[in-house]
């Protein structure tokens, strides 16, 4: 894995010290091994010294878990300034009396601030990825490129106006600006992402899906995430949504699923069959009683399964340690059995799989030479931490975001020993505090 001896070679960066989760086909550990960069990408990953390296930069990790960094497969990163808005609500209600209501008001300033809070937040927690569907959502890349952050962002469409571009025509011409906007860039890439088979006519899903294709990036939805939305549509169209989607000839892999909780035997054949990708939200879930998705069933008949927060409004914070932690731990009481969801399975979730997911397989989800310097140190030194035995027992049920020490996205220290380098923590932390103010505001004029 190392290079020859006595060919030494310049590397920008060099993480030492480390034990290496790598999340490889072979799921290699590499015990006091290291990490060699150059430019956006893993040049080399070694155990012992990277004595033909010579680094412009050095960080030991002292022994502290190095694995790639987490992939936020669904969120709202936004809805950061939306935190504790309206809790212990279902989601018709959470959604149609404030949240809605709110975002009316909205313009992209506030989405520019939740942006930012929310990268912050992100990338203290070990984030390297996120999947982000919301308003305004060039400011939502914006604030991804500044702060260094890779992601997969969508304008939210749906039949009803928008805050952000009015009428539905205006909403494809904004989808398809984006698209052309950052067409090419490092981090940042775009999907169309019509919100649900129950805020868009078929015609609307169909011409997300003519979209989608004609510029080759994913299409995102959310998907049979409730009862009542499995009951709107069969009322509306006497099928499952999953069905729906089938008959409108946009199952296929081309699709990212959000949510797919409520799944018939047949609908999970169908997901099967036509290779869609799903992105499993449990805390979310769980916090609005939405129920629990079958993904055991999913992993076992080989559907592509990532893990999401969804949106501080929902959850309520960003942190995939968190998530990862709930995901296994749910299904072993639903299924009640402890081998459900094992550690190994559950941060390919977060990790390879997310990745393969967002259709990112190829460059981020795993520690391998030629791919993206997508990862992440965690501190070893934390009771909590103490001692480790199986690093991915470790990973998913012992650490935390805030044990997170060092991050680095393509290739960039973008936080080092827990102090962020591209973000101005102080600064969004102020900005936040005040558009909770307008919130607070808009939430009296809704009510």
């Amino acid at each position: 894995m190392s290079e020859v001896a006595g060919l030494e070679r310049k590397a920008d960066l060099c993480v030492k010290n480390a034990t290496i989760v790598t999340m490889d086909r072979a799921q290699t550990i590499i015990d006091k091994g290291y990490v060699a960069v150059v430019g956006d990408s893993i040049a080399d990953v070694g155990k012992g010294e990277p004595s033909y390296w010579k680094a412009g930069k050095t960080i030991d990790a002292s022994g502290g878990l190095l694995l790639p960094g987490l992939i936020n497969g669904h969120t709202h990163v936004p809805m950061s300034l939306f935190r504790g808005l309206a809790d212990d609500l279902p989601l018709m209600e959470w959604l149609t009396r404030y949240i809605f209501p709110v975002e009316k008001n909205m313009d992209e300033d506030f989405v520019r601030a939740g942006s930012f809070l929310g990268c912050a937040e992100m990338i203290l927690s070990g984030t390297t990825t996120f999947c982000d569907m919301y308003l305004f959502e060039n400011e939502v890349a914006e604030a991804a490129s500044k702060t260094g952050i890779r992601c997969l962002i969508g304008e939210v469409l749906y039949d009803f106006p928008s805050p952000n571009y009015g009428e539905i025509e205006n909403g494809f011409r904004y989808t398809e600006w984006l698209i052309q906007r950052w067409q090419g860039h490092p981090l940042i890439s775009v999907a169309v992402e019509p919100h649900s088979v129950f805020t868009c006519s078929p015609g609307l899903l169909e011409r997300a899906g003519a979209l989608a294709s004609q510029y080759s990036v994913p299409l995102i939805t959310h998907l049979a995430e409730t009862e009542d939305e499995l009951r709107q549509v069969k009322e509306k169209y006497n099928k499952s949504p999953v069905e729906h989607l089938k008959d409108l000839n946009l199952l296929n892999s081309n699709l990212i699923a959000d949510h797919c909780v409520h799944l018939s035997p047949r609908d999970l054949e169908l997901l099967k069959e036509n290779g869609v990708r799903v992105i499993h939200n449990p805390e979310s879930n769980m916090k609005l009683a939405s129920g629990i998705a079958p993904v055991p069933e999913m992993v076992a008949n080989g559907i592509t399964v990532g893990i999401g927060t969804d949106g501080c409004a929902s959850n309520n914070d960003l942190d995939m340690f968190g998530e990862m932690d709930t995901s296994a731990k749910l299904h072993k009481v639903s299924k009640m059995d402890p081998t459900a969801m094992d550690a190994v399975t559950v941060l390919k979730m977060a990790t390879i799989n997310g990745a393969k997911a967002l259709g990112m397989e190829g460059i981020i989800g795993s520690i391998e030479k030629g791919k993206k310097a997508d990862f992440i140190v965690l501190d070893p030194n934390k009771p909590h931490l103490t001692p480790i035995y199986n690093p991915y027992s470790h990973i998913v049920y012992a650490a935390r975001g805030d044990d997170v020490l060092h991050s680095i996205i393509n290739g960039k220290v973008v936080m080092e020993n827990r102090s962020l380098l591209t973000i101005d923590l102080h600064e969004a932390l102020a900005v936040a505090r005040e558009k909770a103010v307008l919130v607070r505001k808009w939430v009296q004029q809704a009510s």
